[in-house]
């Protein structure tokens, strides 16, 4: 007799994944985190800040003429570190990212297609192949993005349902083949430390992140790489956002306005007097070669009352730090709906952490999603999870494009997933092939880059050109990783370095990268540029 089971039940973005058989109960935060018990919380990362002026980088606190010139002296920098904001999707659990996702291919680049098993392992029946065309006589291939997806790819439909056609326009991406080990908080994906080694910073955190972790996300960072005085700012409810900033019980007391002109006050007063207290060495003086205590105590009085008369200014009213209130983000013209932004935590903290790097207040982010552990439960949850992180991904670059910012986005996930030949039929299943087990083998991680001037150049150099460039290392015929491809395929390690060496590159800083990297595994200089995918987009300091 044979039986037939019915295919697994849709699970809601939301709901946790409960497998039976070989995974064991979760008992760690990565467990947790994977297979969906723990997500978005409403307010995980930053959710009240950064919206004070239309494009906050090109914002300078309105302090009287008188006060400007000490800004810099004191150290006070609205912009953060001139660098093009970093963030970084770290999907937990293991997720599908390439075949029926980004295309990846042979030696030749993503068009080098694979083998029709080699699709049907990365969950492509034999009637949706990247080479082929649809019942439509459309190609199964877009590259509305520049770098190549399915065109049924659930991370594209997810991205193009929340980026304008001017800003797809303006985007181009790469792919790096990358094998990492399945169900394990030991993958050192993430490249945060990279970014901030490489020069990204913040003007009120360095680094932040939406799990309370030494990375600031899911998976670790490379041991190396780690500088805990940059932890990342880990907040997750309004309190603690609006902690970052103490204005002090005088802002409470009076307007905005009014707290600001009175710390100006005291500034040049307490200016006055140190003046008469110490007439013969003059503030400022290039002359003198020593530093004495009146000098130490002008200084402390001086940058402490501009630096605060700063933080008031820019911040004193909480109500405009908050991207709920922000209509570029939510709201009848925001890329959220206020339905879909009430109604989904992923969505708050994406928005959330997007504001704070591209304000720049960080110099970079991680955003965790959960519940990338879904094999085991028919194609239609994978799915649905993959078109919400993809919604994610395309609100970050949408939201870069309103703020007139370049942004790179890195996605990556630990470990990956295969299929057998067994069809999902439902309507969210989209006649595709079930998830059916974790596959290290299949693994690969992608970058997006928006550029506000126009769609960032592939180099085109090395044999291949162009399509080299923007596929780092490559799959065999039968859909899995060729682990001596390129130094990233079989060490995550160097995997971060070679997205870290892409960062640089894109401000034509990648002759530096052994200084900055001493003990880097990514060969000679002539490998490195192998493994650079795009022409320098930004010259000197942005915003």
């Amino acid at each position: 007799m044979i039986i037939r089971r019915a295919p697994p039940r849709t699970l809601r973005p939301d709901e946790p994944i409960r497998h039976e058989g070989a995974h064991k109960r979760p008992v760690s935060r990565r467990d947790f985190i994977s297979q969906g018990f723990t997500s978005g919380l409403g307010t995980v990362i930053a959710p009240t800040i950064f919206s004070l002026f239309a494009n906050p980088r090109d914002a300078m606190a309105a302090l009287s003429p008188d006060l400007q010139t000490l800004r810099t002296s004191c150290g006070i920098d609205v912009q953060g570190a001139g660098k093009i904001p970093f963030i970084c999707i770290d999907l937990a659990g293991g997720a599908n990212m390439v075949g029926s996702n980004v295309l990846i291919g042979g030696p030749g680049g993503q068009l080098d297609f694979l083998s029709t098993s080699g699709y049907g392992t990365q969950g492509l029946p034999g009637d949706m192949l990247p080479s082929m065309t649809n019942a439509a006589g459309l190609s199964f291939t877009d590259t509305r993005l520049g770098l190549a997806f399915h065109s049924d790819s659930a991370f594209l439909r997810g991205i193009l349902d929340r980026v304008a056609p001017s800003t797809a326009a303006s985007i181009n991406g790469a792919v790096i083949a990358a094998r990492s080990e399945n169900d394990t908080g030991n993958n050192p994906h993430n490249p945060m430390y990279g970014i901030y080694r490489a020069g990204a910073d913040g003007s009120l955190a360095t680094l932040i992140g939406s799990r309370a972790s030494d990375s600031g996300g899911n998976s670790m960072a490379p041991a190396g790489l780690i500088d805990l005085s940059v932890r990342p700012t880990k907040i997750d409810r309004a309190s603690d956002v609006t902690g970052l900033v103490d204005t002090g019980q005088l802002a409470s007391l009076l307007s905005v306005d009014d707290t600001v002109a009175v710390m100006e006050a005291i500034e040049r007063i307490s200016n006055r007097k140190m003046q008469v207290v110490d007439p013969k060495q003059p503030w400022l003086d290039a002359k003198k070669t020593t530093v004495t205590r009146n000098e130490v105590v002008k200084e402390l009085v001086t940058c402490g009352y501009v630096k605060a008369a700063d933080v008031v200014d820019r911040f004193g009213d909480p109500t405009s730090l908050n991207p709920d209130l922000d209509p570029d983000i939510v709201g009848a013209g925001g890329i959220f709906s206020r339905a879909e932004y009430d109604g989904d935590g992923e969505f708050r903290k994406t928005a959330a952490v997007m504001k704070m790097v591209l304000s720049g207040y960080a110099g970079a982010g991680t955003i965790t999603l959960g519940g990338y552990d879904y094999h085991g439960q028919g194609r239609s949850t994978g799915e649905l999870r993959d078109l919400r992180a993809g919604r994610c991904m395309g609100a970050c670059l949408e939201y870069a494009a309103r703020r007139g910012m370049p942004l790179m986005l890195y996605v990556f996930s630990d470990g990956s997933i295969s299929a057998s030949g067994q069809v999902d039929s439902t309507v969210d299943g989209r006649g595709k092939f079930m998830w059916t087990s974790d596959n290290q083998s299949t693994g690969a991680a992608f970058f997006l880059v928006y550029n506000p001037a126009g769609r960032p150049s592939l180099v085109s150099s090395g044999t291949s050109g162009t399509a080299r460039h923007q596929q780092i290392g490559y799959f065999r015929a039968d859909g899995s990783v060729e682990t001596a491809s390129s130094p990233a395929a079989n060490n995550v390690n160097l995997l971060v370095e070679t997205v870290v060496l892409n960062y640089m590159a894109l401000h034509g800083e990648q002759g530096s990268f052994t200084q900055k990297f001493p003990t880097t595994g990514l060969g000679s200089s002539t490998l490195r540029d192998s493994l650079v995918a795009f022409n320098p987009i930004v010259s000197g300091k942005i915003g």
